[in-house]
């Protein structure tokens, strides 16, 4: 059986084309692509790239300056954050959250929007595998030039299940019978008809923004468009450790604040979302929202029952 598209270049000796990734004496990463006859170069002095091609990862280089180098092949979180960008890319920490809460599994079929500089397009591949399929959209030229650049250097050239379409995703989609759909973009509450028309029952949509207006607005035209659940919506926060002895305790500096998460499922066609049942808090909603009917307060519902007791017959209150 063959091997899965990229695999061959995450193991195995360095060869010619390799992504390498050095780290120095002070932990500062330099990542190169390896070319027979070519030389890295530092101001500790250079060593010919020769030297790594057939050597095993985690192979220790010296420069002509005798400074340490140590070789591996860079990870993807390494990768995405180190490689050209048009846009800005989405974290690792959020593309691992969207590739779980998401539930992106092989072989699933993927629509995202927004394809900025291919970070995120990168992980659903490696998730979707050869069999599934990733239909990007992004509006800009540049960065789907940037993205395409990225996503083939990763991979040693153009992935099978990728199909990158420059336009917007409302004019161009497609595809149907989709199982996810990923917005990353400045509006994607405009996206809502065709994302839905494009899902299966059950399918999900997830959308990452920026801001909390944009999650608000998102949130209710979700609600609104009535066919999905209930959105949920979450941030993480990422924070490292130092660790030297005794010496073990929080980085001074951390990963916040990236971006907002929201997920909802397709419900089946001709079927109505379950009316929520908790009460929002006063001053939700503006003054012109109507919700219908409020659902009583604990102190209503109170009153209601002792008025009840007051009015029904002596014999119904008394105890034996």
């Amino acid at each position: 059986m063959s091997e899965p598209t990229g695999a061959t270049r995450r193991r195995g000796p360095f060869q010619v084309g390799d992504q390498v990734q050095l780290t120095d004496p002070k932990g500062r990463h330099y990542t190169f692509t390896l070319q027979a006859g070519n030389q890295f170069h530092t101001h500790k002095g250079a060593f010919p790239h020769d030297e790594l091609i057939g050597a095993p990862e985690g192979t220790v280089v010296r420069t002509t300056g005798n400074v340490p180098y140590l070789a591996l092949r860079p990870l993807l979180p390494d990768y995405v954050l180190s490689m050209p960008r048009g846009a800005a890319v989405i974290y690792p920490k959020d593309a691992g959250q969207i590739l779980a809460m998401a539930d992106i599994f092989a072989g699933a079929r993927v629509v995202e929007a927004g394809v900025g500089s291919g970070a995120l397009s990168t992980y659903l591949l490696r998730a979707v595998g050869d069999t599934g399929m990733l239909a990007s959209y992004e509006r800009r030229q540049d960065f789907a030039d940037i993205a395409q650049g990225n996503v083939e250097r990763y991979f040693g050239g153009p992935h099978p299940a990728w199909k990158l379409t420059v336009g917007d995703l409302q004019d161009n989609l497609v595809e149907t019978d989709v199982d996810r759909v990923i917005l990353d973009m400045l509006a994607p509450w405009e996206c809502l008809d065709v994302a839905s028309k494009a899902l299966v029952p059950g399918g999900l949509i997830c959308c990452y923004v920026a801001t909390t207006t944009q999650m608000s607005r998102t949130v209710e035209a979700l609600r609104e468009h009535g066919t999905f659940t209930e959105p949920q919506a979450w941030e993480t926060m990422v924070r490292t450790w130092h660790l030297e002895g005794l010496a073990v305790r929080p980085d001074h500096r951390m990963i916040g604040h990236t971006g907002f998460l929201l997920t909802a499922r397709r419900l089946a066609d001709g079927v109505e979302p379950p009316l929520r049942r908790r009460r929002p808090a006063k001053g939700s909603y503006g003054e012109d929202y109507d919700a219908g009917e409020p659902e009583p307060t604990l102190a209503e519902r109170a009153a209601a029952r002792r008025a009840a007791r007051e009015t029904a017959p002596a014999e119904a209150r008394s105890i034996d």
